[in-house]
């Protein structure tokens, strides 16, 4: 329980956004059947037809 204790709240945040970056930048970066609408590995929403 005192590992618990040793983490802040601002710690928190950091790793929160950090996460939210980090998969900003691979739906940027990798190609659309990947990280994309109908992705294999982020799927952003639905394929439009």
């Amino acid at each position: 329980m005192e590992l618990l204790g040793q983490i802040s709240f601002d710690e928190l945040v950091a790793a929160f956004v950090a996460c939210l970056l980090i998969r900003e930048v691979l739906i940027f970066v990798l190609p659309d059947h990947i990280a994309g609408p109908g992705g294999s590995f982020i799927d952003t929403g639905s394929e439009e037809f």
